[in-house]
This record gives C-alpha cells, structure tokens and sequence, in this order.
C-alpha cells in the first residue's frame, strides 16, 4: 500500500522536526499543465560505505531497467507512442516559437509524466492542443529509420492507428475506469486485460482458480495480463521467457550484481528469491520473496522492486511495476521505531470490533528513509510512505515493513513555502499558526501510523475473499489506514511516548484533512468530473462522512466569510469519536467481505461533486498558481572507475533537466521494443 502526499498542502510547515536539508537546494526544475517537477536531495549519501554506495548504483539500475514495463501496462500504444513523439522532439528543426510546437513540447512533457497518454492521477487522456496537420507533418519529416514500425508495418498504417489514439477523445479516453456501473475492464484503456475482455469473464477464471479458504492465497493475477484466445480466457504471465522476458532480464542481471553487495545473508537471501520469482513468475515464490524482506530490518540500504501495487487495475488484482531505492534515515527511524514497538498497544485499543482485532500482531516494522531512486509506477510521482506486503495472511502471520520517505517529505515541502495557500483556505489565523508548528510533524506522524500500523491492522474473517470488495477496495483499505492514523493522533500515548509534545498538536493534522477532504483536493477535478482516484475517494469519503454524521452538533462545518467557503472545527474530540465510528464499520465491511456495503458508503460520500462548491475552490487556486500535482526527477548516480575499470565507488549529480533525464533514460533503459 502507498500513502500519497496533499501536495498542495504542504506548505507553511516547520522544518522543526526534519532532518537537516540544504536552504540552496534548487527544488524547481519544471512547470507545464497543471504539474510541476521537482528534484530532491538525497541527504547522508555520503555516510554510506563505498560497498552501500554501489549497491544502491546497482540497485538503482535494476530500478530503471523496468522502466518500459509499466509504459505497456499503462496502454498498448504507449511505448511506440514515446518512441515517436521523443524523435519528433530530438529532430524538430522549425520555429520552436510557434503555438503548435509549444503544445506539441507540453504535451510530450505530460506524456512522460503520465507513463503513457493518460494523466497519472485522473487517468484521462490527455488532450493534445497542436495540430493533426502539425503531427503529420514532423511525422512526415522523419526516415523510416525513426519510425516505431512494428514488424510489417507501413509508415501509413502507423500514423493511421496511432492519430486516433492519441487525437479522438472517444478512443481509449480512461485509463481506469471504476463506475460500478459499467463493465471496468472493457472501459478501461490499460493494457493489463486483452481486447474484448469482460469483467464477467476475468472474475469467473479466477473465481474458478481460487482455493476455497485457503489460508495462504497467492495474489492471483498480481504478474499477468488476462487475454482471449480463439474464445478462450488465459493468462500471460509476466516473468523471464513470458511477458516483459528482455526488461525483466536486465532487472536480474543487476539485482544480481546487488546481491553480490549484500549487506547480510538475510538481504542476500531475499534478493535472491526475488531472482527466483522473476525467474518463474511463480507466485508462491513472490510469497516467500515477500516474507524475507518483511522480516529482514538490519540491512541499511533497502529497495522495493516489482509488480506491487494494483490501484492501476480496475479490479485491484493486477499489480504494476514500480521500484524505490533507499537507505535508512537513522535519526529520523528512531521515531517510527518508537511506533511500531506498540504496535500491539494500538491495535489492542483500537475502536473496532474485538473479531477484527489481531490477538497478535507479529513483525510489524518502520523506518524512515531517503529514496535515491525512483521508477516505474513510483516516477515521476510518488508515494510519501509505504507498507509491504499486500497479501493479509503474510501480514498477519509474519508481519509488514513500513516506510516514511522524509527526504520526499522535505522536497514538497521546501517548494512550498509562501505560496500562499494558508492565507486564502484557512480559517482563521490561529489554526494557520498551529498548522505552522505543527502539520509537518503531524503530517509525518499521520504517514507513520498509516503505512506502519494503519494497514497492518486488523484481520479478515476466516474464509473471506481479499479480493471480495472489487473496484471498492483500495479506496476503502486507504480510508481504513488513514483512519486509523486520525485516530490515534491525538492520544495520550503520542505524548507518553515522547514522539509530540503538545496534546494539541493533532488539531493541524485534522483541520488539514477535513479541509483537504471537503474542499481542496477539488482542484485536481475537471469541472463535471467525479472522483475516481482511489486516494481522492477515500479523503473526501472520510471528510464528508464526519460532515453529514456531526451535522446535527455541528462537529464540523462549512461556513461563509467574506463571501468565500471555509472548513470551521467546532468540536475536535468529538470528530474524533465519529473518526472511530468510521474506522470500526470500515473494518467491519473489509473482515466480513460486505461488498455492498462498501459500494453504498462509496457511492454516496466518495465519488460525488458539488458543482458549486468545486469552482469556487478552482477559482481561488487560480489566483494562487499553486500546480495541483507535483512529481520529481531522480538524482544521477555516478559511477566512479578505478585504474582497472571496476566501480570503486558512487557520486551523486543533480544536473539534469527533465527533458534531459527522460530522453537519457528513454535511451539507456528502451528494453521493449522500437
């Protein structure tokens, strides 16, 4: 699972709590539609050993080399798509002044961000504002020796399959589709299911594979693609002679040349099953991958490199390909530790019914990292925390790994400050202070008791599908951990245990998130649109849900001043007991498999938009141009050469630009085709 940062709301927020961060750092590299890139630093790269060092080179390798995999699964058509646009751009000779080679630039910039031709966020097509006739015409301009021609394919054919593609709003024009009520495998554009795949079909194979109570459930169609041949439903299943066999290759070979760096016999152990995995695509092998890493926690330098997180997949099965490289934050751990040494305590003393309770939680561990690489699903944008593994029964028998990656924390944060968003949404100058004190510290907390207690809590019915809640899941499972971590900020026990020192603290964190939930995340939605994103959903299905239930003390409210919207608080430790009421039927819907339920709590608190409400909220972020997505480049890691050739050790180079890293890594790591 991964916790994704409300970008837009980390803003004034102290540094008081955080790491020590270079104040000239340049975080800005780029801006275009309504995305801006950053870059981060990589703080204490330069503790690590020259041995830590190149391991994480190689590992970051192993990262990049998957890169194509997840362009395919994002669309049939991306990775010829890229090839075209980046030669386009690479050769184009005209006026680079003209309106349609500026929108031409914008949107091969929002294609790279994307992964493909829809928006990593909404996931709807993006509309290109240049020219047919402009395409055609660079098309034209370039040999057939620049063309990403499939085998036996014309110059004519080519442009004549991808002019609608990338042009015709009506073809392909969501990613993921998740109406309930349509069919959302057919609807969706992803490449994870064949042409004319049903939904009916999809769940009628796999339902008819599952092991009935099984205590141990691989995770069914976590590494394939579900097809139709000659009427028939089969899989393509992702591994080393399957699907993705030449990038998956160049992933072994470097996790390979890692292992050989490892840092103990228990990291070494793990990479290596991983090898196995990929190897096979076997997925009990995944299984075991996935228990040794969970359980390995000495190691300093750590990565996360597969098919994990399935938000890509309407039905929430299929996972795609991501990595992070990372090391730990020593000082920063210390605070993550604290948490998950109780974590028994929490979920003892959570609100939720006794059955759902785990008797023991085992294994549950959290640090606090620095990526030094990001990929696939993870790149541009990222997550701010993560927890892994996915599958409930490895979770509750041997435990999760957390982790909070502050030196992404720190980069949104540094890029915000006075941007003026506080002054425009928040409701008066008092709560504007606390949030100044106290929302970055909160707001890490908040990622903490997420990812390392949140989604390690609670347990599902004996014999309960994982995947009984369908297209509902992630949504629900995100709200599930997100509350769990609204609940517990303001206790006792943070104080006890000496991670805040104001019982106070906690009001920054909920007066964020109410406002976030209610109001601001709005303004990533298109006007008519609806929610879709699985994190969006779980916000506002949270924050709406404590708006209807405490209207009648009025807990919470949105009330008028000087003509403009505001969340007002009127009662926090009662929000807090509606946060427990919430949590306690969330669990329930997820460890009885209530299906329906979670449709019903979905459909009416998370997917909805009050027209009214959303352009005002578009209108008042106009006059602060604050991006409503953020996302970031990688650092470079330089290799250093001795007198014989071999790597001695690692540098890191923060020079590029990124148009400069997406063509380098469009060059160094093209592993599928063209």
């Amino acid at each position: 699972m991964k916790y994704f940062a409300s970008i837009m709301l980390l803003t004034a927020a102290s540094l008081q709590a955080s790491a020590v961060v270079d104040k000239n750092f340049d975080y800005h590299v780029d801006r275009f539609a309504d995305i801006e890139v950053l870059r981060y630093e990589v703080p204490e790269f330069d503790r690590l050993t020259p041995q830590q060092r190149i391991m994480v080179y190689y590992l970051s390798q192993a990262a990049q080399a998957g890169r194509d995999i997840i362009w395919d699964q994002n669309g049939k058509y991306n990775l010829q798509i890229r090839k075209l646009l980046e030669n386009i751009y690479t050769n184009y000779s005209g006026d680079k002044n003209s309106k349609d080679y500026k929108a031409f630039e914008k949107y091969l910039k929002q294609v790279w961000f994307g992964n493909g031709i829809h928006h990593h966020y909404s996931t709807d097509k993006f509309v290109p504002e240049f020219s047919i006739e402009f395409f055609n015409t660079q098309v034209a301009a370039l040999p057939d020796t620049m063309l990403p021609l499939n085998e036996g394919e014309t110059r004519e054919e080519l442009v004549a399959t991808l002019t609608p593609v990338i042009f015709d709003p009506t073809v392909m024009p969501k990613r993921v589709f998740q109406d309930g009520s349509a069919d959302v495998v057919l609807n969706s554009a992803s490449n994870l299911y064949g042409d004319g795949v049903t939904q009916e079909e999809v769940e009628a194979y796999y339902n008819a594979i599952k092991v009935p109570n099984d205590p141990e459930p691989i995770s069914y169609g976590l590494n394939s693609r579900i097809v139709k041949e000659d009427g028939k439903i089969k899989e393509e299943v992702y591994h080393l002679n399957g699907l993705y066999g030449p990038a998956i290759s160049k992933i072994i070979y470097w996790l390979d040349m890692a292992k050989s760096l490892a840092e103990n016999d228990a990291q070494k152990a793990y990479i290596t099953k991983l090898i196995d995995f990929y190897i096979t695509g076997d997925l009990k092998l995944f299984d075991e991958y996935s228990i040794l890493w969970a359980e390995e926690t000495e190691g300093d330098v750590d990565f996360v490199n597969g098919f994990i997180e399935s938000y890509g997949d309407p039905l929430g099965m299929t996972g795609s390909w991501e990595s992070y490289v990372n090391f730990k934050n020593q000082a920063s751990t210390k605070r993550t530790e604290t948490i998950a040494s109780n974590a028994q305590w929490f979920e003892d003393n959570s609100p939720v019914d006794s059955r759902f309770k785990k008797d023991k939680v085992k294994g549950v561990s959290a640090k606090v990292i620095n990526a030094a690489m990001l990929a696939g699903d993870a790149f541009p944008s990222t997550a701010i925390g993560i927890n892994l593994p996915n599958a409930n029964w490895i979770r509750a028998a041997h435990g999760s790994k957390s982790v909070t990656l502050e030196n992404i924390t720190e980069a949104y944060d540094m890029a915000s400050h006075g941007n003026g968003f506080n002054e425009e949404f928040v409701i008066d100058n008092a709560t504007s202070k606390l949030m100044d004190d106290y929302l970055y510290i909160t707001d890490m907390l908040h990622t903490d008791l997420h990812e390392c207690l949140g989604h390690a809590s609670g347990q599902l019915l004996p014999g309960v599908d994982p995947d009984a809640l369908k297209e509902n899941g992630s949504a629900l499972e995100e709200a599930r951990a997100d509350l769990f971590a609204l609940y517990y900020l303001p206790d006792q026990k943070l104080i006890e245990l000496g991670i805040l020192d104001n019982p106070e603290a906690y009001k920054a964190e909920y007066y964020k998130y109410m406002l976030n939930g209610l109001m601001t995340q709005l303004n990533r939605i298109e006007p008519g649109k609806d929610i879709e994103e699985a994190h969006m959903r779980n916000r506002q299905l949270i924050a709406a849900w404590i708006l209807d239930k405490g209207k009648k003390d009025k807990v919470v409210e949105l009330v008028k001043k000087n003509g403009k919207t505001y969340v007002k608080i009127n009662d926090y430790k009662k929000m807090r007991d509606l946060i427990g009421q919430l949590l306690a039927e969330i669990q329930r819907i997820k460890s009885e498999g209530d299906y329906q339920a979670g449709v019903d709590l979905i459909n009416k608190y998370a997917v909805k938009v009050d027209p009214k409400l959303h352009k005002e909220v578009l209108d008042r972020f106009a006059t602060l141009d604050i991006p409503p997505y953020r996302g970031f480049i990688n650092p470079i890691l330089q290799p250093v050469y001795g007198d014989t050739g071999e790597i001695i050790d690692v540098t890191l180079v923060y020079d590029e630009d990124y148009p400069q890293q997406m063509l380098r890594l469009s060059n160094d790591f093209k592993t599928l085709g063209y």
